[in-house]
Formats: structure tokens, C-alpha cells, sequence
């Protein structure tokens, strides 16, 4: 109340994890197909891998599409799905505060979640994303039938869908193809040469209507209508003239009928979406499950996969080839599947063993152009491409077993970095960009660099590393151990690890 705004309160609601950006570790070994690929999985933790995206990554992912865990209260094998309510909230609240900076300003990101939680995730998102940036509760009809256990039984699922920032108009969504179903809605009684047409509705809401907008019109019968009570006519009678002489005005088979316009199967770039999505459309919980089943064999671990028909509706609308769509829950894969078919560039993030027993195994068979299954036929695919593999680095600084206790922790580096993984770890942290040449490490503009030393910092190294910059170049020195009487430039500022380094976030192992 004293913070005045409308919000959701939880039970460790305002405790805030200081996240290490981590590194990201390529493993070639694991990566697949064309080296050149930009397309990631990543394997560890998606909230530490998706702070260690953030310097590369924010205000660049054109779509988001997650499916996180439902917290049903039923344990799912790869996921800790059944987490106390408020330990619930703060996981997601987390990890959607961090997906927030990497959308781009045009982007959008779309959440697949059932009744448990989809309606304490939407107040969470309004908090995150604002509320005005709320565009869709779509409704996913998830079954083909009525659960027979159940009176009533659910049927759907939904998706939550958010834009960065409606107010600034950037957001883009495109329109469907125009399917099968809603083309038979066309038809051509009057033999017209552009083709089939349906016929739609010629009126308008008074509110921001100009006094051109009311006026009498003339059936070819000589019936006369004015515009409905309420309503007026949706353009200028001079742009109407125009449209009837082109003949795109209809008053039904007898020329009595009230008007409606023509609009040409022919002329039409596609058709808009809306909020429900029958299983005809998009698929269902059976066919996921035959796809994953065809893919991993009867004993495929996943019980609630998502059809590659849904997420393949979801990157229509949200993007265009060659955009970055990224999924930090990816489960079976099924998003970096369909992203790759479409031409999309792709990040997933998995923690879950299944990364390398399920989704590598699957997304070398949409490489090698064998999966042809799911949407592969509906986007014409033949194969190629490929992805990079890669680990989150280990924490940079651990407590030395031998000087810690358990109120005083003694922080080292981790034994196991080499220099290079330093380097580029105290870069990362500070914001820097990684050089791979020089004593200039890091740079993080055209002035400002960045040195990283576990040798002694001795007056002449300092004075040799000041010989490096130029007259308007600042550096910043990190080091383990340095000479107490330094005469330390202006524009060189020096730091301790591991002391200055634990002052930036919290470091631990195990997340």
C-alpha cells in the first residue's frame, strides 16, 4: 500500500539473487553440422545462462516462446514441477525479469501455462512487462475429447503474450496464411473475373466518425438504406462511389439486400489471428506425443510435450527468417526444432540430462534432413544448418576448504580456470568486451580497457601498462596481489580479486 501500485505479494517476493554472469564454454565435440551456425544450446541453469546472454543478447531475441513448468504438484522427471506456490513465483518473476531486457523493442514473448498458475502468472507479467503491454490470452485446445474422470474437465491451455512496449508502436505480428478452411469461404455467384470473394460488413462505430460518413444508399433494386441506428458507414460516400464502380459493393443476389463489400481471395496477403486456437489448427496433446514418440521411441520421458503445430503458429505470427527466437525451458527441443525448419536462428537453455539424450539426438536429425516428421513437410524441409553446443563455466570464485568456516567463507579463484577463462570471466562481470591479443584484455569503449594479472602488480608492471595507453585511454587493473606504495596514475584504477570481485554478485557453485 505505501508503495501505491497494484501488485501480487509472496513469500520471499522481494529477496533478489546478485546472479554471476557466467561464461559461456563451447564444446565442439557436441556442437553439430555447419560450424559457422550462430544457433546455441546451452546446458546448465536458464537463469545463469540467461544472465551470461545478456551482454551479447539484450534488445536482440525477436520472440520468446517458453513452456515452463506447471507447478501441478505432480513430480516431473526433468523438472522440480511441483515447487511451493511462492517459490513458484520467484523462479519465474526471475527468470522473466531477465528475459525482458534480452526482447527486442519490437518483440514478443509468449508463455504456455495451464490453470494452476496462469492467472497468478498473468499478474506477475503485468508487474514485469506492464500491464498495457498485455496483448493476448490465447486458449490452446489442447484434447480431442472430454475427460471421462472428470465432470468437468479442462480442456485448453493458455498462452500469455506480451510486446516490449506498445506505447512506442515497434510491435510487429504477422497474419496466418490463409487456410484451407477459411479459403472455401469464398465463393463468386456473380462470376466476377478477380476471382472467389466473401463479402464483409460496410459499417462502422460512430466515435471517431466525420459527418461524410452518414449518407443514403441505393440498392440496384432502388431500395434506399441509411446507415444502420448507431452505426455509420466505415468510409466517405465519394470513396464508396469509387468502390461501386469497380464493382466491389454487393446487395446479394437480388440486388436488394443491405451492402457489403467484396474482398478477393486474390488480394489478400493472408489472414489476421485471434485468441482461440482449436486443435485442428495447432495440434494437440495426442499428436505431441506420437511426434515425441516417433523421435525418442515408446519411452520417451516427456508427458506434457508441446506439438510442433503450436509453436509453429507462434513463429508465424511473431517473426520473419533469420530473426532470434529463444526458449529457456526447451524440454524435448520441440522450439529449436520448428525454429530451425522455418529459417529462424535459435537459443535453447536445458538443464536437464535430456539435453544431450534428447534434444542433441533431435536436432541432428533436423540438420540431417531425417526428421520429417511434425511441421518439416508444411515448411518444405530438406535438412542443414547446424548448432553450437555450450556449458556455463564453473563459478570464478570458490571458498578455499582449508581457510572457511561457515560464518567466514574464504573466497579463491577456481582452481580450475586457466588465465584465458579468467579473463574472460572478470570481463564479463565488468562489462567489458573480451580481446583475444594484447595486455589490453578487455575493452568496453574506444577509451576504457581492461587488465587482468595473477602476478605480483609491481611498480614497473604498472608503469609498462600505462605505457600501453594514449592520452585519453583509461584502464582498469584487476590483480591478486600488488605493492603497497604504487604510484597509480589517474586514469589507471586498479582492484583486488577475489575483495572487489565479491562485492559485484554472489558466487557460489551450485545455484
Amino acid at each position: 500500500m505505501k508503495r501505491g501500485k497494484l501488485e501480487l505479494t509472496w513469500v520471499g517476493k522481494e529477496d533478489r539473487p546478485r546472479l554471476e554472469p557466467r561464461v559461456l564454454v563451447e564444446d565442439p565435440q557436441k556442437s553439430y553440422g555447419d560450424p559457422t551456425s550462430e544457433n546455441m544450446l546451452i546446458f546448465g541453469d536458464n537463469l545463469l545462462a540467461l544472465k551470461a546472454l545478456e551482454q551479447d543478447f539484450a534488445g536482440k531475441i525477436k520472440c520468446i516462446a517458453v513452456d515452463p513448468p506447471y507447478n501441478t504438484g505432480s513430480a516431473f522427471e526433468h523438472y522440480d514441477d511441483g515447487l511451493e506456490h511462492s517459490i513458484w513465483l520467484s523462479m519465474m518473476r526471475d527468470r522473466l525479469e531477465m528475459l525482458r531486457l534480452l526482447l527486442r523493442d519490437d518483440g514478443t514473448i509468449w508463455i504456455t501455462i495451464d490453470d494452476n498458475e496462469a492467472h497468478y502468472l498473468k499478474v506477475v507479467c503485468d508487474e514485469i512487462f506492464g500491464r498495457m503491454n498485455f496483448l493476448s490470452n490465447v486458449v490452446w485446445q489442447k484434447r480431442t475429447s472430454p475427460d471421462n474422470r472428470l465432470r468437468l474437465g479442462d480442456a485448453h491451455d493458455t498462452v500469455l503474450v506480451y510486446c516490449k512496449d506498445k506505447l512506442a508502436g515497434k510491435t510487429t505480428l504477422n497474419q496466418l496464411s490463409i487456410s484451407d478452411g477459411r479459403a472455401k469461404d469464398f465463393k463468386n455467384p456473380d462470376n466476377d473475373p478477380r476471382g472467389p470473394w466473401a463479402s464483409t460488413d460496410f459499417t462502422g462505430m460512430t466515435g471517431h466518425a466525420t459527418p461524410n460518413q452518414f449518407y443514403t444508399i441505393a440498392s440496384p433494386s432502388g431500395k434506399k438504406y441509411p446507415p444502420p441506428a448507431g452505426r455509420c458507414w466505415a468510409i466517405a460516400e465519394e470513396s464508396f462511389r469509387k468502390l461501386l464502380s469497380d464493382n466491389r459493393v454487393w446487395f446479394g443476389k437480388n440486388g436488394a439486400a443491405r451492402p457489403r463489400l467484396k474482398r478477393f481471395l486474390s488480394e489478400m496477403e493472408g489472414q489476421n489471428a485471434w485468441s482461440w486456437w482449436p486443435n485442428t489448427e495447432v495440434g494437440h496433446n495426442q499428436e505431441a506425443k506420437k511426434e515425441v514418440v516417433a523421435l525418442f521411441g515408446a519411452d520417451s520421458p516427456f508427458d506434457t510435450p508441446k506439438p510442433e503445430r503450436l509453436l509453429s503458429r507462434i513463429v508465424q505470427i511473431a517473426t520473419t527468417p533469420e530473426d532470434w527466437i529463444l526458449d529457456s525451458f526447451a524440454g524435448s527441443g520441440t522450439t529449436g526444432a520448428v525454429a530451425h525448419k522455418m529459417g529462424r536462428r535459435w537459443i535453447m537453455c536445458e538443464l536437464g540430462e535430456h539435453c544431450h539424450t534428447h534434444i542433441i539426438p533431435r536436432m541432428r536429425k533436423v540438420i540431417d534432413g531425417t526428421d520429417q516428421g511434425g511441421v518439416s513437410q508444411a515448411a518444405d524441409w530438406k535438412g542443414g544448418g547446424g548448432f553450437k553446443y555450450y556449458r556455463l563455466a564453473e563459478t570464478l570464485l570458490v571458498r578455499d576448504p582449508e581457510l572457511s568456516s561457515g560464518r567466514h567463507p574464504i573466497y579463491v579463484i577456481n582452481p580450475r580456470y586457466d588465465e584465458r577463462l579468467l579473463i574472460r570471466s572478470i570481463c564479463k562481470i565488468e562489462g567489458f568486451r573480451c580481446r583475444h591479443e594484447g595486455r589490453l584484455h578487455g575493452v568496453s569503449s574506444e577509451s576504457r580497457f581492461l587488465h587482468v594479472t595473477t602476478n605480483l602488480l609491481t611498480q614497473a608492471y604498472l608503469d609498462s601498462l600505462a605505457s600501453d595507453l594514449g592520452e585519453t585511454q583509461s584502464l582498469l587493473v584487476y590483480c591478486t596481489r600488488k605493492n603497497r606504495k604504487l604510484i597509480v596514475p589517474d586514469n589507471i584504477e586498479i582492484k583486488k580479486i577475489p575483495r572487489d570481485l565479491l562485492a559485484k554478485c554472489d558466487f557460489e557453485e551450485d545455484k
